[in-house]
């Protein structure tokens, strides 16, 4: 396969990560995978290996992204299982239940900014200076999240916080590697049911759990409906600062304007269960 693409996808062992893993070598595109745990990891790889297809290979390592020598490892497995990294996704991730300011467990505080912006922040350092070392350069695409847009609702100052500053982090890089061999862009999955989404459903108020399933049964989607659209969107020659959106203002407002003549039933019970 001529055009063969080398892809590594942080935090995809699970959720969205995964889903993207598998879309990518059912195209014939080879993937490295990781995750906080080998065990997790050896799982995640067991499951998706048999769904390569054309010669695709898939690899993996444990890996916290927190740590820049553990992130360079992966890309030094990436680099020796496939002989480059066309395109690095930026896909770990953690949420928290709903904490309003006052009441931010120190502990959450320190995890999702060490994840969701410090370990963005270290994994687009490595992933740029290999690809700027490497013939043909690459593209870095970072996973963008509530309050990306600046967004803001009761109990998500901490999660939003992390990803508006993702945002402008990837929008401070658009100048600095303007005419240069690395592409940066933006992923925008919209809401999707992962176990991460899950943490996020209004806590033990149950009018604020009813309210927030009403939401999602409009704008939210499942890892397998939106993970090929975004593996398209990776695997398409982008230009710098290109965002691949599944969920658009316009598709937004269709669906609002159509949960007033149907309703479209995507939460269950199932989902509600702690994760």
């Amino acid at each position: 396969m001529e055009d063969r693409r080398s892809i590594v996808i942080t935090g995809s062992t699970r959720g969205i990560g995964k889903g993207l893993a598998a879309e990518l070598l059912r195209r014939g595109h080879d993937v490295a995978i990781s995750g906080r745990s080998q065990a997790a990891v050896e799982q995640a790889l067991a499951e998706l290996a048999p769904l390569a297809a054309r010669g695709a290979r898939v690899a993996g390592a444990a890996c916290d992204v927190s740590r820049a020598a553990e992130l360079q490892q992966l890309w030094d497995h990436a680099v020796a299982a496939f002989g480059r990294v066309d395109v690095w996704v930026n896909n770990a991730g953690i949420s928290h239940s709903r904490q309003r300011a006052g009441d931010m467990r120190t502990d959450d505080i320190r995890s999702v900014q060490e994840t969701n912006l410090l370990g963005m922040m270290l994994a687009t350092q490595v992933a740029l200076r290999g690809m700027q070392a490497q013939p043909g350069g690459g593209t870095i695409f970072n996973m963008e999240g509530f309050g990306s847009n600046g967004m803001m609702r009761p109990g998500m100052s901490l999660y939003g916080a992390s990803k508006f500053a993702l945002t402008y982090f990837n929008k401070a890089l658009l100048p600095e590697t303007r005419n240069g061999p690395v592409q940066v862009c933006y992923l925008s999955p919209g809401i999707v049911l992962t176990d991460l989404l899950k943490r996020d459903m209004g806590g033990n108020d149950p009018a604020e759990l009813e309210r927030t399933r009403r939401v999602y049964d409009i704008l939210a989607d499942r890892v397998d409906t939106i993970t090929p659209f975004l593996a398209d969107g990776i695997l398409r020659r982008q230009k710098p600062g290109a965002r691949v959106a599944w969920l658009t203002g316009s598709k937004a407002a269709r669906r609002f304007l159509m949960s007033l003549f149907r309703r479209r039933r995507l939460v269950t019970d199932a989902d509600l269960a702690p994760p």
